[in-house]
């Protein structure tokens, strides 16, 4: 299905036009890690992809998921420890990492404090977070025809739909961090690309097999992504296709993102 020797993770991300904008927009907001100790957090709707990049990237870096279910299959991929953290109680001591990355955990969470204060914990003073979550605007209109297709928070194991920009900087400034830079990925043609995606798999493929697990909206494993071959080869063919239009976002003003990040700093005590 997949014929060359890269890992199926690294595959199905260059056939992604969503997360590859998540990772350049995170990367820009996180800025040089080299030398740095590093921690990634994750919220079971990670195959290992991102870890693989940001390792790339440069750095020590330290992998975590909230909800542990694809951890051995990560750590498969990186050939390292991917570590089940509790929201509330990071088995970590205080002041060890220079930056910290939150990929897609608030809006599991019904409460956000108790993690964010276990994110400034962790963090060296001075040290970096960036955090981002969905845009959870209700105006925005992709979000609306989500929504209005049966696509809510909750199929995505969701607690609630995301945060705007102000929502999310007062919620790291009500846990001690000070917001500093903010920025986003996936406008609406992107989104409508990836809702048909994870419609097609929620409501159509999965379906034929007994229902998707819940919170899962595409393959998380190399066994679901055999079960669902000959779609994913369809998809293979038209992705350019998709690329293509997924372009026209940059036609679309930044503030229809529908995907958010801010970045903040741990004061330093003087």
């Amino acid at each position: 299905m997949m014929s060359n020797d890269l890992p199926w993770q690294i595959q199905m991300f260059r056939r992604s036009i969503k997360k590859p904008q998540k990772l350049a927009a995170l990367l820009e907001l996180l800025g040089e890690t080299t030398d740095k100790k590093c921690l990634l957090v994750t919220c079971g709707d990670n195959n290992g992809a991102l870890n693989w990049y940001f390792r790339k990237h440069g750095g020590e870096w330290t992998w975590a998921d909230v909800s542990g279910e694809n951890n051995d299959q990560i750590s498969r991929l990186l050939s390292e420890p991917v570590y089940a953290f509790k929201e509330d109680d990071f088995p970590v001591p205080g002041g060890h990492f220079d930056c910290v990355v939150s990929i897609d955990v608030l809006e599991h969470l019904r409460q956000d404090q108790p993690f964010l204060r276990e994110l400034r914990r962790v963090l060296k003073p001075g040290g970096k977070a960036v955090v981002t979550v969905p845009n959870g605007d209700e105006r925005l209109l992709a979000n609306k025809i989500k929504w209005r297709f049966g696509m809510t928070p909750e199929v995505y194991g969701h607690t609630r739909a995301g945060y705007t920009v102000p929502e999310l900087s007062d919620a790291l400034r009500k846990s001690g961090l000070e917001p500093k830079d903010t920025g986003g990925y996936s406008r609406f043609m992107t989104e409508m690309i990836e809702l048909a995606i994870n419609f097609g798999y929620v409501r159509v493929l999965a379906k034929r097999h007994g229902g998707a697990q819940p919170g899962h909206i595409a393959p998380v494993s190399a066994g679901e992504l055999k079960t669902h071959g000959l779609a994913y080869r369809v998809y293979s063919l038209i992705f350019p296709i998709a690329r293509a239009i997924s372009l026209l976002d940059l036609l679309l003003p930044a503030r229809t993102n529908n995907a958010v990040i801010v970045s903040a700093r741990k004061k330093v005590q003087t």
